[in-house]
């Protein structure tokens, strides 16, 4: 699905998904209507029952395999972005046990690094053009910073391993955020599970062809079903777009004055 869909509001969104669905509905309902002749609905009545659960479960596993993919890939986006911030957390507490001017230095390179992830890189992740060419400067420059380092104490050198880790680990969080970012349901999956859909609406349309009643709540009740399962994995389809997203919440905290501003 495009950017414009993942970025409307949910009920907006429920709106443009629901009423595609009951349109969709609408049109196979009145071509049937309109070419069930008494000749026609005998032919039409000859289909089978006995497809519609067959066609329904198979709808179902559709439902299934791909809202499997979703919730896999926001449970990545969420535990990436918990531990990149614990990660920047460990190393500003970590350097409290470096001379006065490496832990201010330290502290602000994680500041900026920060408010650049949360300004500039999450509305990239959004659009699927965040990049991993290059490593953020003032991540990298910390890390320069410290390898330089000589430190003076046990204390020390204990501070300079674990801040070495930790920004490591900060980085390979990141990495994982971004790879996180640009994975979605692609549009192979999209067209076979409203193909699916389609084809259940079109025998439920056929099988009830000559009853005009139980046939419009029967397409009404399962385009309803339709159009709430697509709604739910569309609005968690890309993890770090739209009003259910994975935010930069975790890593503002982590600097809560300086970082927090907007």
């Amino acid at each position: 699905m495009s950017d414009w869909i993942h970025n409307l509001p949910v009920p907006s969104m429920a709106l443009v998904i629901f009423g595609f669905t009951y349109l969709l509905a609408a049109g196979i309902f009145a071509a049937v209507s309109a070419l069930a002749t008494e000749e026609r609905a005998q032919s039409f009545k000859v289909i089978s029952p006995g497809m519609l659960p067959v066609l329904g479960i198979l709808f179902g596993l559709f439902v299934a395999f791909t809202a499997a993919q979703v919730w896999a890939d926001n449970d990545h986006a969420s535990a990436a972005v918990s531990r990149e911030a614990s990660a920047l957390r460990a190393v500003t507490l970590l350097a409290a046990g470096l001379p006065a001017e490496q832990e201010a230095r330290l502290v602000a390179s994680v500041r900026s690094y920060v408010e650049q992830a949360a300004t500039v890189e999450w509305p990239m992740m959004a659009h699927q053009t965040a990049s991993l060419r290059a490593a953020p400067a003032p991540l990298a420059e910390a890390l320069q910073g410290v390898v330089a380092m000589t430190p003076t104490g046990a204390g020390q050198q204990t501070a300079q391993r674990e801040i070495i880790t930790a920004l490591d680990s900060a980085l390979d969080a990141r990495r994982q955020r971004i790879i996180v970012s640009e994975t979605e349901v692609n549009a192979v999956k999209w067209w076979c599970l409203f193909l699916q859909a389609a084809c259940e609406l079109i025998v439920i349309a056929l099988v009830h062809c000559d009853t005009g009643s139980h046939q419009s709540i029967a397409l009404g009740l399962f385009a309803t079903g339709v159009a709430t399962s697509v709604l739910l994995i569309a609005a968690h389809d890309r993890p770090f777009i739209g009003q259910i997203s994975v935010g930069p919440g975790p890593l503002l905290q982590i600097m809560p004055v300086e970082a927090a501003k907007p």
